[in-house]
């Protein structure tokens, strides 16, 4: 599986479940040399404005990336810079419900990143769930994607490995939806 399927993925979603959401995909951000781009930046109304930095890990990501630390650098450098730079803001809104930004670390469900993640839980559990760019609340998410063959309907899933529920639990087996990609992956690993 190519991270162009899963972008692909993750555009059809925005695109169904939500009215004249704004994507651009590899997202450029430069702050005084910290630069980068996120794979897809989606802002939606849900009425005020929410706004998604995904970054997607497919197999050869991983093949190429020297380790989980490397992973984890380019996801925070993301979270970390993406508003600092002058192109892009978020402000604190009072019709806002929840997170104004969710920092999205999304891996393929595939067999080759399983056995990543697997191999590095601790540290992909280690990301802290919620925080902040500057006063608007954040949601902070390492996952694998579900429901890729629903994403055209709006129904692209995660499952989240950081927070309550750890991978390789009991209760993270038991929300692999039955008959899924993932499903099989871990099976196969």
């Amino acid at each position: 599986m190519r991270e162009d399927e899963l972008a692909t993925a993750v555009v059809e979603h925005f695109r169904s479940a939500f009215d004249e959401p704004r994507i651009r995909l590899e997202e450029p951000y430069d702050h005084y040399g910290n630069r980068g781009s996120v794979d897809v930046y989606a802002r939606v109304h849900d009425p005020a404005p929410v706004d998604y930095l995904v970054e997607l890990k497919a197999d050869a990501a991983l093949r190429h990336a020297t380790g989980a630390n490397e992973v984890l650098r380019q996801y925070r450098r993301m979270t970390r810079y993406f508003y600092k730079d002058d192109e892009h803001e978020v402000r604190v809104k009072l019709a806002r419900d929840g997170p104004g930004v969710h920092a999205l670390l999304l891996f393929a469900p595939t067999p080759a990143c399983v056995r990543h993640v697997r191999e590095h839980r601790a540290l992909y559990e280690s990301v802290e769930e919620s925080g902040s760019v500057g006063e608007v609340p954040a949601s902070y998410r390492v996952a694998f994607l579900t429901n890729l063959d629903r994403a055209n309907a709006g129904e692209l899933g995660f499952l989240s490995i950081n927070g309550e529920v750890g991978f390789d639990s009991e209760s993270f087996h038991r929300a692999v939806p039955d008959d899924s990609r993932l499903a099989s992956a871990l099976d196969a690993d």
